[in-house]
Order: structure tokens, then sequence, then C-alpha cells
């Protein structure tokens, strides 16, 4: 993999990553298209995301500080028996992130994430997942207007949006934010609350799983000549996948989901009808 490649891949899970449109199929197709090998991509992969977990925490720092306090606070209320006295508002957040957090955990478990991981080599099936995404994403335009936010809505709506990411945001080609987006509109979170959430979300869920997958990558080890597009691939994704959140956040306070849902739709056509043709 050369450093121009290795941009372009940054790029591609900067945008992705954050706008409801699927990093992991974008990537799988990418890396299909490129004849990237497996080995490679594997450890690359990780970087990337990890990379673009710092663009979330940079963008949503002041909720991280409210959720790194919470916590604390949380631990020492619970020690000291104090829990009776109530939550603070970073207290709930933290309670809200991690029950949306435990439908991953069978998930991981069970393997179900690298059964489907499977679907990654196989362009066609992205291609229909992306356009049930796109199908996804116009669903979540026609729901009517709600106010719920994460500390006030009641412990059930964070599991909900939970089981929809651990359900159908692990398939290649369903992007998780898309569906967690759509998860929290359905259980009663407004737009720019449903964004908020979905990615806050995606800090337990990326950080856990490179935590899982590391081990596996020092075990298969990194090979010197890729060190340099690793550090130019993760540099491009935090830094696209910065303007990448600004940018959703801008759409989902004035705009709807409309052009994501068709560009969904059509690069999930191409990439069924280029499998077909060749």
């Amino acid at each position: 993999m050369g450093i121009l490649e290795a941009i372009i891949y940054g790029v591609i899970q900067g945008i992705a990553e954050f706008l409801p449109i699927s990093s992991s199929g974008h990537l799988a197709l990418a890396q299909n298209f490129f004849g990237t090998e497996a080995e490679s991509s594997f450890a690359f992969n990780i970087v990337l995301h990890l990379a673009t977990l710092v663009s979330v925490c940079i963008v949503f720092r002041r909720d991280v500080l409210m959720l790194i306090k919470g916590f604390f606070s949380l631990a020492k209320k619970l020690f000291t028996g104090k829990l009776g006295q109530g939550l603070e508002s970073g207290e709930r957040l933290f309670l809200m992130l991690c029950i949306a957090t435990l439908p991953l955990i069978p998930v991981k478990l069970l393997g179900l994430d690298e059964t489907v991981e499977a679907l990654s080599g196989i362009s066609w099936a992205i291609g229909i997942l992306l356009i049930i995404n796109g199908g996804m994403l116009i669903v979540s335009d026609r729901i009517g207007k709600q106010t719920s936010t994460a500390e006030n809505g009641g412990y059930l709506r964070p599991l909900g949006v939970g089981v929809m990411q651990a359900l159908i945001g692990i398939l290649p080609g369903i992007s998780r934010s898309g569906s967690t987006i759509t998860g929290g509109r359905i259980f009663g979170y407004s737009r720019e609350e449903a964004v908020r959430f979905s990615f806050l979300m995606s800090i337990p869920a990326i950080l856990g799983a490179c935590v899982t997958e590391i081990p596996d990558m020092f075990e298969e080890g990194v090979s010197a000549s890729m060190l340099a597009p690793m550090l130019a691939g993760a540099v491009t994704a935090a830094a696209v996948g910065f303007f990448a959140i600004k940018l959703l956040q801008y759409l989902t306070k004035n705009k709807s989901f409309t052009f994501f849902a068709v560009y969904c739709i059509i690069i999930g056509i191409a990439a069924v009808t280029a499998c077909v043709l060749m």
C-alpha cells in the first residue's frame, strides 16, 4: 500500500465514518477495487478507526469531559452510598451510554461481528446493504418532531438505540451512525440529540472494537513499509472526520438526510450492477 492510496482510504474513512453512508462498506468496496491484501488492511483499518475517534473527542470535548466527570462522581457516590441523592446530568449521560453499549457485548462474545465481516469481500452484498441503508435514512427523515434528550429520555430509549447499533450497524454497508441516528429518532430523540448521542456512542463502540483487535494486529505484525501509509491515512482520517462531523451537525439543523439516502442507493446499485456485469 502506497501513501497516496492510504490518503484515499483516510478520506473515505473520515467522510463515511460520520456521515450516514457506511465507512465499512466504502472501505471494503475500495479495498476490493484496489486489491489491498487482507493482512495489511486489517491493521490499517484499526488505525483509521482510532484516528476518527480522535475527531469525535475533539468536536464533542465538552460532552466527553462531562462523561469523564460523571464516571468519577458516579463511582464516588457508589462507594460512599450516596446514590440515593439522585444523579447529575453527566452521571445520567454516562449511564445512558453504558446501557446503549450493552447490546454490543453479546455480539462480540458470540463472534457475530466476525461472521458478518465475511460480507466485506462480497461487493454485491455490500451494494444491497447500502441500498437498505439509504431506505433507512429516508425513514429517519419521515419521523415526526421529537424532543427527548439522552439525559431525560429514560433508560429504555438508549437500550433500543444500542440494539439498532448491535444488530444492524455492524453490517458492512449499513452505516453505524445511520443506524443509531435512525434508532434515536424512532425512540424519541430530536434530530440534533440523535446525532449527538450517535457520536457519543461511537466512542465506546470504536474503542472497544479496536482494543479487542489490537492483540491480533500485533500478533500478525506490521511491516515497516506500512508505517508511513498508516500515519498518512490516520492524519487524513482525523482531519477529514472533524469536518465531516461539523458538516453533519449543520445538515442536521438545516437540511434532511435525503442526499445521503440517494447517494447510498446510487452507490449500492452501481456496486451490484458492476458485479453482475463482471
